[in-house]
């Protein structure tokens, strides 16, 4: 009875305020933007531009330029050493360190008190009203809410002072949640912030064995290895062996496409769902608001004012994004936001586009990083992800993880083109599908969903057959961790313009190879 109370609460707190969202969002930003500007203006950098409340969203989009991680870390870096009212009023304590930049190895992105509870907070109490709206009659908070984090270490721009912590979001977020958060989830902070990943597995598993787990919560990646070894602890078949009463998985990071059969095959319980959220380093972003649409709704009142840069803007010297009013459908933007951490017109680096304006819910591209157009083939990572899917289904594969990377022409053979690499790595060596099949409706589904591939695979004229590489279970894992990027923030990346992580990753496996020419 107690869970229904809590689920009740949680759903009369959050309920109106998604209803807001989606019946007034232009409200609703410009509102938040009001309230960022105010709380800034004192801020060394409100000063430098003229912050206050009632700047204009056009005036702040003149005055404030887009700026990347690297053209604003000089600033980021004053935080981290301890420069009070930099960015954000007063010193943050922690901060959340990701995957870095040509520059660094990590990326440090400061978590203010207001991030934590407006954004992660909110947005996580969301989720929860919506999954438990959804599915009343499985009673989902009446168990456990298994979830997987990274770890924090003391920021090493001041060693010295204890309280200042830098790590992994989701380390950020479990340290700090409320109480009644807390019993909630599983496994114990002490073992999810372990900061060794293969003995964190272990014991995870072990822990996680007698307890009533209903949900997931996670990295599609880690939470696979995870449940293996519960699975092969317990001597079953599969999870729904083990966990009767599992039957959601809240999942992001990476898309979910490819994942989806081998989480089938894993937990076979036809009752088991799924929904995605859209959270990150820099912010909880978005999240799936409908149980049978994929598409995710904008949280606009999370501490978050979004701006999007159309694509022929990412690589202009002085950017120009549009504001919420001025998006089309279906067209490929670029994430720039603002926020109650400090981050002004800040580039996140990943792409959606926008598949409904009323609401505004959008589905993720991919990054402006990572994408293959070695030949103005432009295929973004949805491409790609899209085309794994449909040749798993075709093929009765499951895919655990892949890169693609460009062959590119050789200079001294004349009848020599372009082309595409993939290394594909399947969840089980026994479930290999036949190659050239699974290669085959890889590039069909391509030139379905990408014109420009089409026309660049026309007859093979310009771009040869996609080239495919099946790798060992575990090939990925062992690449990862000789980067020293173990952990639930760290992902393979899917398409890259040069070779070297392909080459990689085909270095630490002896693949299956087959040429599809």
């Amino acid at each position: 009875m107690l869970d229904h109370v809590l689920a009740a609460a949680v759903q009369w707190r959050s309920m109106p305020r998604l209803a807001r969202i989606r019946e007034q969002p232009l409200e609703v930003q410009a509102q938040l933007l009001r309230y960022l500007l105010a709380r800034a203006q004192g801020t060394q950098w409100g000063q430098r531009y003229g912050f206050r409340e009632g700047l204009s969203a056009a005036e702040f989009g003149r005055r404030v330029p887009v700026s990347t991680y690297e053209q604003l870390y000089p600033e980021i870096e004053k935080v981290l050493r301890g420069e009070p009212d930099v960015l954000w009023p007063g010193v943050p304590q922690w901060f959340a360190k990701s995957s870095g930049t040509t520059n660094a190895r990590s990326k440090y992105l400061p978590v203010t008190a207001e991030a934590l509870q407006q954004c992660h907070y909110r947005a996580g109490r969301d989720m929860l009203a919506l999954a438990t709206h959804f599915y009343p009659q499985e009673r989902l908070v009446a168990g456990k809410t298994l979830s997987l984090g990274g770890t924090h270490a003391a920021n090493p721009f001041r060693p010295n002072q204890p309280a200042s912590r830098a790590g992994d979001v989701s380390a950020v977020i479990m340290q700090q949640l409320p109480w009644w958060a807390e019993q909630m989830r599983t496994p114990p902070l002490k073992l999810a912030l372990l900061d060794e990943w293969e003995e964190k597995i272990e014991r995870i598993a072990a822990h996680v064995l007698t307890q009533d787990v209903r949900t997931l919560a996670g990295v599609p990646t880690w939470m696979i290895v995870l449940l293996r070894r519960v699975v092969a602890l317990a001597g079953a078949d599969n999870i729904t062996q083990v966990w009767p009463n599992l039957r959601l998985f809240l999942h992001g990071a990476v898309a979910f496409g490819p994942y989806r059969e081998l989480f089938r095959q894993m937990i076979p319980d036809p009752r088991m769902r799924y929904l995605e959220i859209y959270n990150a380093s820099e912010g909880y972003f978005a999240l799936q608001d409908q149980p049978d649409s994929e598409d995710l709704l904008l949280l606009l009142d999370h501490g978050v004012y979004y701006e999007f840069l159309p694509a022929d803007q990412w690589a202009a010297p002085e950017p120009r994004a549009v504001p919420l009013a001025e998006v089309e459908l279906h067209r490929q933007y670029a994430l720039v936001i603002s926020t109650n951490a400090g981050l002004w017109r800040y580039l996140v680096g990943d792409t959606v586009r926008f598949t409904s304006l009323a609401p505004y819910r959008v589905r993720i591209t991919g990054r402006t990083k990572h994408f293959l157009n070695a030949f103005g083939e432009e295929l973004v990572i949805e491409n790609a992800e899209l085309a794994i899917a449909a040749a798993s289904r075709a093929t009765e594969a499951a895919v655990r993880d892949f890169t693609a990377a460009p062959v590119w022409f050789q200079a001294d053979a004349a009848a020599s083109r372009g082309g595409h690499e993939w290394v594909v790595e399947f969840a089980a060596a026994s479930a290999r599908p036949d190659l050239e099949q699974f290669g085959a409706v890889l590039d069909a589904t391509l030139c379905e969903v990408n014109s420009d591939y089409a026309a660049k695979r026309h007859r093979s004229l310009a771009l040869a057959p996609p080239r495919l590489h099946a790798v060992p279970p575990g090939t990925f894992e062992a690449w990862l961790g000789s980067q020293g990027k173990l952990g639930g923030q760290h992902k393979v990346p899917r398409l890259l313009n040069t070779r070297e992580v392909l080459e990689a990753v085909l270095a630490a496996a002896t693949p299956q190879v087959r040429n599809l020419d």
